[in-house]
């Protein structure tokens, strides 16, 4: 119990703020390009509470961190209303690719502190502390990153494909949304999606990393 305990004190903070910053930036950027639906709803900002999703945020992180060690969630989706775009599939390829870039940047912040608390604070139980959270932080931030960018609906890669497609082909596309989920989850438990996903992760470990791990 004092591991698991431990544990999620190291993980919760970065998951917290991994995916409910992720569904932020989705906001920030169709606010920018015209939809201030997320805006009204008050879905831009950094306040945790307005996105947590009980089961995504709560329920299955702490399940995972009893049953594994490892933990990732979602948080609520930001509602985005497309005809407040100009160019409705590209806008919302922006508005998609914004979460998985919020990401990749939270993992460069983590990185920093790995390079902080190695560098600065000496080998205290605090230094440790933060090296931990950092690494977790890093680690679930290029998770979501890479996951979030497969291209399949209704993940952000499949919005983001979507967007750079010919329109009719792009709409027809978008119709496999209703069963994207269950191809994640079918990926998931054939253990394909682990050996697209991990190798990609790790590269971007290495990248982020040789940035600001010193």
């Amino acid at each position: 119990m004092q591991q698991i305990l431990y544990t999620i004190a190291i993980w919760a903070v970065p998951v917290l703020f991994a995916i409910t910053l992720h569904e932020a930036a989705h906001g920030w950027v169709a606010n920018k390009l015209g939809d201030p639906t997320a805006r009204q709803l008050g879905r831009i900002t950094m306040n945790p509470i307005k996105h947590i999703d009980p089961v995504g945020t709560i329920a299955v992180p702490l399940v995972l961190v009893m049953l594994s060690g490892f933990i990732i969630g979602w948080a609520k989706p930001v509602p985005v209303d497309m005809r407040h775009f100009k160019q409705p599939l590209l806008d919302m390829a922006l508005v998609a690719l914004a979460g998985p870039a919020s990401n990749f940047l939270m993992a460069c912040g983590w990185a920093l502190m790995i390079t902080l608390s190695t560098t600065v604070l000496a080998e205290t139980s605090i230094a440790i502390y933060l090296l931990q959270m950092g690494k977790a932080g890093m680690t679930i931030n290029l998770i979501l990153m890479v996951l979030n960018l497969i291209p399949i609906p209704p993940l952000d890669g499949g919005r983001v494909v979507a967007g750079v497609l010919p329109k009719q082909v792009a709409w027809s596309y978008m119709r496999i949304e209703p069963y994207g989920m269950w191809i994640i989850l079918a990926l998931l438990v054939s253990g394909v999606l682990g050996k697209i996903l991990w190798p990609i992760v790790l590269r971007f470990e290495a990248i982020v990393s040789a940035m600001f791990i010193f």
